[in-house]
């Protein structure tokens, strides 16, 4: 497994194999849904945010689910673990995929 921290944050053209679709899979982990002009569609909703943990936790994971399918069904997801901070009601998902170069 990649992860996504040790991947440049710029877009690098060209990549291939499991490089290119780790930085696929950042891109739509840290695209805002509704900011893609043709594809209003793409990336992550915002619209939970500020729910109670609980509910923020489970909508996002269906989110990146969701959103990994459609758009890089290269990548499977295998688990989401969170940080959070309760006094001050963050949390953060650190993503873990497997990823299939051999077909969807």
């Amino acid at each position: 497994m990649v992860k996504i921290e040790g991947l440049p944050t710029n877009v690098t053209y060209g990549l291939t194999g499991i490089m290119e679709v780790m930085q696929n899979v950042r891109t739509i982990l840290t695209t805002r849904r509704g900011t893609v002009p043709l594809d209003r569609n793409f990336g992550i909703s915002f619209e939970f945010l500020d729910s109670p943990i609980n509910t923020t936790r489970a909508k996002s994971e269906q989110e990146i689910f969701l959103q990994l399918k459609k758009y890089e069904p290269r990548a499977i997801l295998k688990q989401i673990i969170w940080d959070a901070d309760v006094l001050s009601g963050q949390i953060s998902p650190t993503v873990k995929v497997e990823v299939n170069l051999n077909g969807v």
